[in-house]
């Protein structure tokens, strides 16, 4: 799945503020605070993934032009005409 250039940058700016608490959650792991370590890591994946699987109030208008243009344009099929 391609990502978008607004795509793109989001996911950059997500990470800026994730990577740090992955680091953070590595250290306590290290550290033999794994219990903590692990929940820290989750969340940071966690602020990863969410935003990308979950559908804000932002995105409803795109998600129903998206469906709608689905449904009234077809994708052209190839006939045995064209040969």
């Amino acid at each position: 799945m391609a990502l978008g250039i607004l795509e793109q940058l989001g996911l950059a700016a997500t990470l800026i503020f994730a990577l740090p608490v992955a680091v953070y959650g590595v250290q306590r792991v290290v550290d033999g605070q794994t219990a903590l370590g692990v929940g820290i890591l989750v969340v940071a994946v966690l602020m990863v993934l969410l935003p990308r699987r979950l559908t804000s109030p932002d995105d409803v208008p795109g998600k129903v032009a998206e469906k709608a243009v689905g449904s009234v344009v077809k994708e052209p099929t190839e006939s045995p005409d064209d040969e």
